[in-house]
């Protein structure tokens, strides 16, 4: 079974030998995604906004991959302050509204001190 290796044009992919997301078979499972905005270079102070922009980068890596935000199975959400939990969650719900994978959401410090949420996700595609 072959792997498909998808990659955007972050420099950090090639330094760190790792893909924005990995398919295997009927399942993608994507790197974190953050609120880095690569089109004007930029993250926003706020939570709700960087989890918006991590969505945008999740919604390019499913369709890439040949999936859809429905397949996604799993979501593991990293937040560097739980206080961010009430501006994020209701982001995260909209966007998972009728679909409900399961979610694992923890406090972490994250590498660069302007990012607030990261976000991965596992799809897996019906047959």
């Amino acid at each position: 079974m072959n792997r498909q290796f998808i990659s955007t044009s972050s420099p950090y992919e090639k330094i760190a030998s790792f893909s924005r997301a990995v398919v295997q078979g009927d399942w993608v499972f994507a790197s974190g995604c953050t609120g880095y905005d690569p089109e004007t270079d930029s993250i926003s102070e706020d939570p709700a906004e960087q989890t918006e922009q991590a969505f945008k980068l999740i919604d390019w890596l499913l369709h890439e991959a040949g999936f859809r935000l429905h397949d996604v199975v799993r979501i593991v959400v990293y937040l560097a302050d739980r206080k961010d939990f009430e501006a994020v969650a209701p982001v995260i719900g909209a966007h998972f509204k009728g679909i409900n994978p399961a979610n694992t959401t923890v406090e972490a410090r994250l590498v660069d001190p302007r990012m607030k949420v990261e976000i991965e996700v596992t799809a897996y595609r019906s047959p």
